[in-house]
């Protein structure tokens, strides 16, 4: 069981993650932007996190940027979780620090055998 940290600012999105992660025997906790993610991953370290990247103030990849830069942060592996479908959107996001990238609607399965990847 992981500790997994969603910074999405939908609280539908935020809802659908959650119930997928908890089924998967995780368990999540959420924030609604990219300061607020950036606290609430120094606070409670999870294990995962998963960006979105359209949110007010810091978007996603500004809080990937900032989290995989912070010595106290940079070893939890951001996946970012976004409508952005483009491949540069993608790579923009890999060069941030993010360590993989599934466009939504995210497959539940999809999310946790990439969250699995990413803790082994």
């Amino acid at each position: 069981m992981a500790k997994i940290l969603i910074i999405d600012d939908s609280p539908t999105e935020q809802h659908v993650l959650t119930k997928i992660l908890q089924q998967g025997g995780h368990e999540a906790f959420t924030a609604s932007d990219g300061e607020a993610g950036i606290a609430a991953a120094k606070e409670q370290t999870p294990d995962v996190i998963l960006m979105d990247v359209v949110m007010p103030g810091i978007n996603g990849f500004q809080a990937t940027r900032k989290l995989s830069r912070d010595p106290q942060t940079q070893h939890i592996p951001v996946l970012m979780v976004t409508t952005k479908d483009q491949d540069t959107d993608r790579e923009w996001g890999m060069r941030q620090g993010a360590k993989g990238y599934l466009v939504k609607p995210v497959d539940g399965s999809e999310l946790l055998q990439k969250i699995g990847d990413l803790l082994n």
